[in-house]
């Protein structure tokens, strides 16, 4: 596996800036999330990484190695779509053991029968080997477009939302078993999704993009305790982080335009009141919508709990964040 460094990374389209100028480190046998909404550059970073299009400015390396000029063959990178890239006449089998047959990697016949066996019983698709592609439905043959990249021993591998047309079950089972093939293989991963769920449960590293920017790159822990920005601290956590004026409270820091509370930020039964306008049961969480001095305030509580709409709870701030008029974090 290698490290991949994007120096100073610029694409753009026409008058559209994709990337602006972008510098990361996505360190060997990293599982790296790239996080942010449509348009904020994540799909390019993997287009400039893959060799699919080739930067306006600066360069990307892996393994030390600059890839200005080189094919994405050349890079020995495993790139796994949104779409599902499948041979549609071959069988699931077939279309498995097609990257082992490269006359680049002449790859022993009992090699590629026990790896495409293996990430079938990994992917749920072992009943399925012998049907043809067309045969699948969306998910099996995501599932089938992903172990494509999973039986090579590639240098990186880059995928693009894999998971969004799953199921929730099979989403959730495959964010266990994507992690953990990672993990034991040691393998420099660097994945693309909206879904901060995925980012919190399966990224060592979460790089936050707005605008083609970078915003912050760091661990999930450290984005979602240590945030930057507004924006940072909104790409992380559910429910999402409260941002509220910053003298809703009273005794806000000189400066400050807004105060960002998590649900642990909220200390209840004490301080000033608020109405509770909706309980939601969800099992092992209760989320208590509050409504304070005219603001939606959304924390949770006991699980058990037997608050109801119309019920007052006491709340106030505990270690907030505040924000300036730019959305910066305030120290």
């Amino acid at each position: 596996m290698a490290e991949v460094v994007l120096n100073n990374v610029t694409r753009r389209y026409g008058d559209v800036t994709a990337l602006d100028n972008v510098s990361m480190t996505i360190p060997d046998g990293a599982f790296v999330v790239l996080l942010g909404p449509t348009g904020a550059g994540k799909t390019t970073t993997l287009r400039m990484v893959s060799g699919l299009e080739a930067p306006d400015q600066g360069e990307v390396f892996i393994g030390g190695q600059s890839m200005n000029g080189l094919t994405p063959a050349q890079r020995n990178v495993a790139m796994v779509f949104q779409q599902y890239s499948l041979y549609p006449h071959l069988t699931v089998r077939e279309n498995l053991a097609f990257p082992m047959k490269s006359p680049l990697l002449k790859t022993p016949a009992d090699i590629i029968e026990k790896k495409v066996k293996d990430v079938a019983e990994i992917l749920q698709i072992a009943h399925k080997l012998d049907n043809k592609a067309t045969a699948l439905s969306g998910g099996e043959m995501q599932r089938v477009s992903i172990g494509r990249a999973l039986v090579r021993d590639p240098s990186v591998y880059l995928m693009d939302e894999p998971l969004s047309s799953l199921d929730a079950k099979l989403r959730s089972d495959l964010r266990i078993e994507l992690k953990s093939i990672q993990a034991n293989s040691g393998a420099t991963l660097l994945y693309v999704t909206h879904d901060q769920i995925e980012a919190m449960t399966m990224a060592t590293h979460v790089g936050v993009l707005d605008e083609g920017k970078l915003v912050q790159f760091g661990s999930p822990r450290e984005i979602y305790e240590d945030p930057v920005s507004v924006y940072a601290a909104s790409r992380l956590g559910q429910p999402r982080i409260n941002i509220l004026p910053a003298d809703l409270f009273g005794h806000a820091p000189t400066g400050a335009k807004s105060i960002g509370l998590r649900p642990e930020q909220i200390e209840q039964g004490s301080g000033a009141d608020s109405i509770v306008s909706r309980v939601e049961h969800l099992g092992d969480q209760t989320r208590l919508h509050l409504n304070f001095r005219n603001h939606d305030i959304i924390t949770v509580t006991d699980a058990h709990t037997e608050l109801k709409a119309g019920d007052i709870v006491a709340i106030q701030p505990k270690n907030p964040f505040f924000f300036d008029a730019s959305g910066a974090r305030q120290r």
